[in-house]
């Protein structure tokens, strides 16, 4: 792919609800804008290629589960002096194709931000606590054994108006419009992690490049949100893995 395009987006894929990511692709295609939807197959089988045939869809089968940093990576360099900008997608958020270029123009409104996402909700209507503080253990801590939620909620910037743009440490990494020089500028995600914490650690990536992260709930998206660590013991483990590795790089 060399014809220059205005967005770029990857999907990392693993045993995926096919009706659910159908309603996020059909969202990312009414997007009006020159594009490209990259899917990022990490399942079993190939058998989702069949169900997404597309002029501006690329399939790639991973043929194994090489976790989502990695997935996102795989398109690096095909992305690189192509696309303007590039959004990182879950396979399970929704929205209106008018929210990708209203926050393409308001990014493009201040140069030292490399990343901009919307405010998030759930199917219900309730608002998810996207932005957060970076985390701490006992942060993590009190969130796993559900204790101490005060603490917890002035980590999620509770007492600051949401309802208006900011920079925020962090925000959680199921809609990121990044400007595609600097994604690939940072190289991405670190592929150290498996699944979890790739979203803070790229945050952090940010900063260290004297770039700043954007919070814009001018704009609003539609997120599931299947929260499976708490419900897995085994993905709890990940999740765990992933925290040692991201406080011993970046430090408590």
């Amino acid at each position: 792919m060399s014809d220059k395009i205005d967005i770029s987006a990857t999907i990392v894929l693993f045993n995926e609800d096919i009706k659910q990511v159908k309603r996020t692709i059909d969202s990312f295609l009414k997007v009006p804008l020159k594009k490209r939807l990259f899917l990022i197959d990490n399942s079993p089988s190939n058998i989702l290629e069949k169900e997404f045939n597309d002029p501006e869809i690329t399939y790639f089968f991973m043929n194994k589960n090489v976790g989502f940093g990695k997935g996102h990576n795989t398109i690096l360099n095909r992305i690189k002096n192509v696309s303007d900008f590039h959004l990182i997608l879950n396979p399970d958020v929704e929205f209106d194709g008018s929210v990708v270029s209203k926050m393409i123009k308001e990014i493009g409104k201040v140069e030292n931000v490399a990343m901009i996402a919307p405010k998030v909700t759930f199917p219900n209507g309730e608002f998810q606590y996207t932005c957060r503080k970076y985390p701490t253990p006992l942060e993590m801590a009190f969130r796993r054994m559900n204790m101490f939620k005060k603490y917890v909620h002035k980590r999620e910037y509770r007492g600051t108006d949401l309802t208006k743009p900011f920079y925020p440490d962090f925000i959680h990494g199921c809609f990121m419009l990044f400007r595609t020089v600097d994604f690939v500028r940072i190289g991405g995600f670190d592929e150290r992690y498996f699944l979890y914490m790739e979203d803070v650690d790229i945050c952090r990536k940010i900063d260290k490049m004297g770039k700043k992260k954007l919070y814009y709930p001018n704009v609003e998206i539609n997120h599931s949100l299947r929260k499976g660590s708490s419900k897995n013991s085994r993905l709890f483990f990940v999740h765990l893995n992933s925290s040692i590795k991201y406080f011993k790089k970046w430090g408590i």
